[in-house]
């Protein structure tokens, strides 16, 4: 009897703390600008070289994502291929 009212109880607390969980990550969501920049950096090259004029690939997907630039011939490295993902991803 008293390994079912353990797992009675860590079913529980599992439960409870699962729930409470998933409230606080909606609350606590991250902002889709985040989620677009995140997304950016991905598509592009990650060679990190600054020839764009930031601060590395993280730098110009953010400046991407916020608004701040809408040019996206400035991710040499990345060519062609590059700039038809990172239009992708802009216009959805």
């Amino acid at each position: 009897m008293d390994i079912f009212n353990a797992v009675l109880l860590l079913s529980g607390l599992g439960l409870g703390l699962g729930l409470v969980l998933s409230i606080v990550d909606t609350v606590v969501s991250v902002p889709d600008d985040e989620n677009k920049a995140k997304e950016l950096e991905e598509a592009l090259p990650g060679y990190n070289c600054g020839v764009c004029g930031y601060p590395g690939c993280q730098g110009y997907a953010a400046a991407l994502a916020e608004g701040k630039t809408d040019n996206l011939h400035l991710c040499v490295p990345g060519k062609k291929a590059t700039i038809e993902k990172l239009e992708e991803i802009l216009n959805s």
